[in-house]
């Protein structure tokens, strides 16, 4: 019997169990880091970025590097045959030739599903197009818990582009399997979170929500604020862009009546939403949150080839 491939494509692969183990695993790298550092021995990860990116690729090619193994890929799709008309298909069933597992990233939501029926070794959703981000969900689940000690009994404030923002829409339905959650939706009417995740998850699963466009009328009940920048590959509209792409902007006068143990994250890159003078107050945690990614992704690597 052939042997059945683990993939990570949505945040909803895996149990809750299955993101505790990883959680609990990447808290040990992070403190024996030594032990790991041959587990990959001989492994190679194919990284295939169809769409730019610095921070996902680059973590993910640190996590394999510091587990021992190697790496090859691309970051763009014109340094790809994808440029010369090759199908998606064909490229991963050649690359899973050449790999033992893939991270992949493509403007196209759905693309993963489509190279996971193709290939030979695991696929890893490093993010398509508007609509699932299950890697920096991890990352942001692992600085949650490091954080807060717990997901439960938790207060979340969302802000930004909700519409398009694939790290918000794997964040919820992650969030959304634990007890006494609440989320915060902060936008303008333009970049509101999409009807599809508030019936499928919120309403499904009576998750308690309110929708506001105003940053500071809940800012004093948040435990987590999680900032977004609007991104402008994603509109097809100059004009709605430059409009809307400053319309939240956190500073230190924001945060005056916030709680003392707040935690403010965001998935980076940053553009104008966060001004740089938050950076030193000690509730900014967008950085850990950026190399806590090296570890989750770290953990994910071991566990889908089953290295023990």
């Amino acid at each position: 019997m052939e042997k059945k491939i683990r993939n990570l494509i949505d945040i909803r692969d895996l149990s809750t169990k299955e993101i505790d183990d990883l959680i609990e695993v990447a808290n040990d790298i992070i403190n024996h880091k030594e032990k790991y550092s041959h587990k990959c021995d001989g492994k190679i990860l194919a990284t295939l970025f169809f769409e730019p990116s610095t921070r996902t690729r680059l973590s993910f090619e640190s996590a394999m590097l510091r587990l021992g193994g190697k790496v090859l890929g691309f970051s763009e799709a014109s340094s790809s045959s994808t440029a010369k008309g090759e199908t998606l298909a064909d490229t991963v069933c050649v690359v899973s030739g050449y790999a033992d597992i893939i991270a992949m990233r493509h403007p196209k939501e759905g693309a993963p599903m489509v190279a996971a029926s193709k290939s030979m070794v695991p696929i890893i959703n490093a993010g398509d197009g508007g609509h699932n981000h299950p890697t920096q969900t991890l990352t942001d689940l692992l600085t949650i818990k490091r954080e807060k000690k717990s997901f439960n009994n938790l207060t979340i404030g969302l802000c930004g582009d909700l519409k398009f923002g694939r790290t918000i829409h794997s964040l919820i339905a992650a969030m959304s399997r634990y007890d006494n959650i609440k989320f915060v939706l902060i936008s303008p009417d333009e970049l509101k979170l999409p009807d599809y995740i508030i019936n499928e998850v919120l309403e499904k699963n009576n998750i308690s929500y309110v929708e506001t466009d105003n940053m500071m009328e809940y800012m004093n009940e948040l435990d987590i604020l999680y900032m977004t920048r609007v991104q402008k590959e994603r509109f097809f509209n100059e004009e709605d862009y430059l409009r809307l792409k400053d319309y939240y902007i956190l500073d230190k006068n924001k945060l005056i009546n916030a709680k003392k143990d707040l935690c403010i994250m965001h998935p980076l890159p940053r553009v104008n939403e966060i001004s740089p003078e938050v950076d030193n107050d000690e509730r900014a945690k967008y950085f850990e949150q950026a190399y806590n990614g090296v570890y989750i992704r770290m953990a994910l690597i071991l566990k889908l080839l089953e290295v023990k």
